[in-house]
């Protein structure tokens, strides 16, 4: 490492004269060699590419099966509406997912378009693109970094690397300093990094690295190796597609058997045990799997946060861990003086008087080169808090000076560590210091105190010093201010002393009621930043995210760490301090090892390769890099830490309304099998016909499937624990639950199919019995009025389930109906749709249905009713069995 060797060594390695630069020749067969400075394109996803992937599903492969099997069965418009409903899910996803991967393209943006370089002895600007290791670059203030460099010479040079180390201050740098071991990116003081730019100052530095080289370009690699993971939900669909096409395949054996046992005729029951299977499938559930996900991104827009993935809705329900970065996240990323102390006590700064500590703020505010005229932020962040600081109090810097003019001044550097200024007053002149406290005192000889001068003692400066120690164990940055009159050199002796002020990055006031709220939702949050230890891990106690210092680990104890080692150690760790955006990553995978689902949040392109590597990365949409934005799934467009906790609710509520429409559409599909398997194996005839089912499937089930996706959140959502990741669609008694279902709309279906030859023998005073039942379905005309009547009541009983599925342990009384009007509405829509394909001609003939009477239709809507009933007696067998269990 660079960082590591003096000037001398380094230009030496390098082959360079700092003097002269490179010759032409010279740096032209470099870039031979090294190549362009710039980084390696992504080959970006084209819209087929995107579509195609859309189609990668088990539950897509078994739909496209289903639409083979129908045109084998030259059942053409099934086959039709089946591949409708493919295309339908394929463009929504990928009409949300069209905003392709841009990190890498965002990063190549950040470089500089052009670089001062000294070559042959003479200055030129070059295009960044053209630099070489070995070129000699020179840097000042507002200028981007081109390329990493280590550092020849450094005047005052502070550099603003936030993006890239997370530091809440501008990085200061010192060519003469040597490294002696391997320090993290944010304490190489002698290097400067490309795509940073220079806050302050000026330097001169060498190229070390170019292109994919640099420190961005590593975090670019990271980006590229990066492999997009499944979330829960697409595992969780993956596997019931497995095991629906399981079902399928044991339905067509077992349809199979019963022919060869039965001594049917076996290819008519091949093709009926083939529509069988189909009917084992759910069609429709694709489609209202992403339309739900689509409504849950426009829900999720309302709670200003923009989805990219869409699956990446429901990860955030899953979530047991959020990944939170520091600077701009949990923190406004914007130093604010929060104490002072002058006259022998410390204050909040909310406490400043104007007119009883004019000398205190006039100094701080004099002594300053930044700048907030017409609302425009320029200059230091330190210097710009001080600003801020007199602005409550109606004290700028420009008013100031109106009236006290700067007539000379001491720049700051970081060998003195102080800035004067002089000013012209009505009287003379006065000067104000302001430094570190240590090497400010060491210069005063008085203390102004309650607005007079007087001399300072040996017990005056152990309090100061003692101040100043209070003021550090909050993690605050404090500087000392001092003042002279008639200093018209700009002396810097003879001082005296006025106060302190102590500056941070305050925590956002919202962040800690947000952390409060996933810890009740047994959710952990874990700060890493690449600030400062103290400073990370008093934020982290403000907020609530730790408690003891025990629970934060530094960069330089994580690079002496294997990825094992911090695996055994990650569980009881809250705060991860001066890391590297190597070490983000290896924290994401020690809590994924641990089972964890991983949320990172950040805005800095040192966030990208975590964002990347998390379950679901949440990037800062106002102040986060274009890096952090595409690396991420999700962007907050408030950048509220808070709004990651509306997020998690909605995305708590979206999986719980997504798995109650999989257990409803189930439930209803194993009704179809049920009554379909026992009617044939049985002897008798086909209780619906194809077309019946995939009515079902694909209308009169996607219509309240849609509305169960969109139902309102349970009240306690966020009280409960993170789901596990592996749980099953079937957890908590959901496949008995669909069982049970499944077997009451079987039984209701059979009883309308054999309602109809039962009544017939009744009226003929002919026995009821097996094989006159049989006998009489054997005939078209009487089979194709049981067959109706099988049909509505399976299809009209399934809109009533519905209601039930809202919320399967509480009454449909205590349930208010009003909150999802659009369970409502799909009620209407589907018994209408019903009644239009039983009593329209050209549907009744494209169905194989027949006209029924209004005395029918209210004898089979009563029987329809039975799965709420069923429900209601199941919720009152629940709620007496807990009352036993709580004596």
């Amino acid at each position: 490492m660079f960082t590591q060797k003096d000037i001398r060594q380094t230009c030496g390695e390098l082959g360079v004269d700092p003097a002269r630069g490179l010759t032409a020749a010279e740096a032209s067969a470099r870039l031979q060699k090294h190549g362009p400075n710039e980084l390696a394109e992504k080959k970006r996803k084209s819209k087929l590419a995107m579509f195609l992937s859309q189609l990668n599903d088990p539950m897509i492969y078994i739909l496209f099966a289903a639409a083979a099997i129908s045109i084998f069965l030259r059942e053409v418009s099934d086959a039709v509406i089946i591949l409708l409903v493919v295309l339908l899910n394929a463009v929504i996803g990928m009409t949300q997912e069209a905003k392709a991967e841009q990190a890498l393209e965002a990063l190549k943006k950040l470089s500089s378009p052009n670089a001062l370089v000294r070559r042959d002895g003479r200055l030129s600007e070059v295009p960044a693109a053209a630099l070489v290791p070995g070129d000699i670059v020179l840097l000042e203030a507002g200028r981007v970094v081109p390329a990493d460099l280590r550092l020849l010479q450094s005047v005052n040079l502070k550099v603003e690397e936030s993006a890239l180390t997370g530091e809440s201050v501008p990085a200061e740098k010192d060519a003469a300093f040597v490294a002696e071991g391997e320090p993290g990116i944010g304490d190489r003081v002698n290097m400067a990094f490309s795509s940073t730019s220079v806050a302050y100052g000026r330097g001169e530095g060498v190229v070390t690295a170019t292109g994919m080289d640099t420190e961005i370009g590593r975090i670019a690699a990271m980006l590229a190796g990066q492999k997009q993971e499944l979330t829960p939900l697409q595992k969780r669909l993956a596997d019931l597609g497995k095991i629906l096409g399981v079902v399928a395949v044991v339905v067509c054996l077992a349809m199979f058997g019963i022919a060869v046992l039965q001594r049917r005729d076996i290819p008519e029951m091949l093709l009926t045990a083939i529509s069988l299977a189909v009917a084992a499938i759910p069609e429709g559930l694709p489609a209202v799997v992403t339309i739900v996900l689509a409504l849950g991104v426009q829900r999720m827009v309302k709670v200003n946060t923009i989805v990219r993935r869409l699956p990446s809705v429901e990860t955030l329900g899953a979530v047991s861990v959020v990944c939170s970065d520091k600077t701009g996240t949990l923190t406004q990323n914007r130093m604010t003086v929060t104490k002072v102390w002058l006259d022998g006590v410390l204050r909040d700064v909310s406490e400043l008087d104007y007119g009883r500590d004019r000398e205190f703020v006039t100094g701080f505010v004099l002594c300053n080169d930044a700048s907030t005229a017409d609302g425009a932020r320029v200059g230091d962040p330190t210097e710009l808090a001080l600003l801020d600081m007199g602005a409550p109090l109606g004290v700028s810097r420009e008013g100031l000076e109106a009236g006290m003019p700067r007539v000379g001044e001491q720049a700051f550097d970081s060998d003195r560590k102080m800035m004067t200024t002089v000013h012209k007053t009505g009287v003379g002149t006065v000067s104000y210091t302001k430094g570190a406290t240590d090497i400010l005192l060491a210069r005063c000889e008085r203390i102004c105190e309650n607005g007079a001068e007087r001399p300072m003692t040996g017990a005056d400066r152990e309090e100061i010093l003692a101040a100043a120690g209070e003021m550090a164990k909050l993690a605050l940055r404090v500087l000392a201010l001092a003042r002279r009159e008639g200093n018209e050199a700009a002396e810097e002796e003879h001082l005296c002393f006025v106060g302190l002020a102590g500056m941070i990055d305050p925590p956002r006031p919202e962040a800690k009621a947000a952390v409060q709220e996933f810890k009740n939702a047994g959710i952990r949050t874990v700060m890493i930043t690449g600030d400062h230890r103290d400073t990370a891990l008093a934020i982290a106690k403000e907020l609530g995210i730790a408690e003891r210092e025990e629970q934060c680990l530094t960069g330089a104890e994580l690079a002496e760490m294997s990825q094992e080692q911090l695996d055994a150690r990650v569980e009881d760790l809250r705060v991860f301090a001066r890391v590297s955006p190597e070490h983000k990553v290896m924290i994401v995978k020690a809590l994924k090892s641990r089972g964890h689902i991983v949320s990172m949040t950040g805005d800095g392109v040192n966030d990208a390769p975590s964002l990347k590597a998390a379950d679901i990365g949440v990037a800062m949409g106002i102040t986060g890099t274009d890096v952090a934005k595409g690396a991420a799934d999700m962007v907050l467009t408030d950048d509220n830490f808070a709004t990651i906790e509306k997020a998690v609710r909605e995305g708590r509520g979206i999986y719980a309304n997504i798995k109650k429409s999989v257990l409803f559409l189930l439930s209803s599909n194993f009704g179809e099998v049920i009554a379909m398997f026992v009617s044939i194996a049985a002897g008798l005839a086909a209780p619906l016909r194809a077309i019946h089912i995939l009515w079902v499937n694909l209308i009169t089930d996607s219509l309240p499937g849609l509305a169960l996706g969109v139902d309102t959140k349970a009240p306690g959502i966020m009280k409960q624990r993170p789901r596990d990741p592996r749980e099953s669609l079937f957890a908590h008694g959901g496949f008995a639950l669909t069982l049970f279902y499944g077997v009451v709309i079987a039984g209701m279906t059979l009883a309308a199919f054999l309602y109809s030859p039962i009544r017939m023998l009744a009226l003929a005073g002919a026995p009821v019995s097996f094989d006159g039942i049989r006998a009489l379905l054997e005939n078209p005309n009487v089979l194709i009025h049981a067959q109706t009547y099988a049909f509505v009541t399976l299809a009209t009983s399934q809109l009533f389930h519905a209601v039930g599925m809202r919320d399967v342990d509480r009454s449909v009384f205590r349930m208010n109906h009003l909150e999802n009007r659009t369970m409502l509405l799909s009620l209407a829509v589907g018994v209408g749709l019903q009644i239009a394909v039983t009593e329209v001609p050209f549907l009744t003939a494209a169905f194989g249905t027949v006209a029924l009477s209004f005395t029918e239709w209210v004898d089979l809507l009563l029987l329809a009713l039975l799965p709420l009933v069923f429900h209601e007696v199941r919720v009152l067998f629940k709620w007496i069995f807990g009352r036993f269990a709580a004596r």
